[in-house]
């Protein structure tokens, strides 16, 4: 892998590797879904202009306290859309601004817009006493966008296709 392919999120698959067709690449992509990650995919709605998008479970109710507690101020999402005519998988960036209220996260477009692709991590761990009465680990966090885009670019280029991301091109 070149350093612009590094640079811009591409990933190809291994040499000799069969193109699978679009549904088997759209049920590969789905697959990556699990019921204990933090994230999830999930078909993209006829105004969001792509096929499927990844983000951050901000939303869902099992993950509130896990995410307050982490005091994640912005959510990142992943928009894919399917080329079959040059067997990849086009990915875009997007990240949303999160505002909480009484543990309950309230979703926003930041200010500024972001389009392109990005790496980021976020970490932490607090200490304090359980309601065991115990001094003892509270929480403990991890979140960083490799967590959804190499699952996600594992599953396309598996599938023989190539995971391309872009910034300032088509989608």
């Amino acid at each position: 892998m070149g350093l612009f392919d590094k640079l811009t999120g591409t990933k190809k698959p291994a040499a000799g590797t069969p193109a699978r067709s679009p549904q088997e690449v759209a049920n590969a992509i789905m697959a990556v879904n699990r019921p204990t990650a933090p994230f999830q995919i999930r078909p993209a709605r006829s105004d969001e202009g792509c096929d499927f998008v990844a983000e951050w479970r901000i939303v869902d109710a099992r993950w509130y306290e896990v995410f307050a507690k982490a005091s994640l101020t912005s959510v990142f999402q992943i928009l894919l859309k399917l080329d079959p005519a040059q067997h990849e998988v086009r990915a875009v960036d997007r990240e949303w601004t999160v505002e909480w209220r009484a543990g309950v996260p309230s979703l926003s477009m930041k200010a500024e817009a972001f389009r392109g692709q990005k790496v980021e991590a976020s970490f932490g761990t607090a200490y304090a006493f359980t309601e065991q009465g115990q001094y003892g680990q509270v929480y403990n966090y991890r979140f960083r966008t490799g967590e959804i885009k190499e699952p996600i670019q594992d599953a396309v280029t598996g599938a023989g296709w190539t995971y391309k991301g872009v910034s300032f091109g088509k989608l």
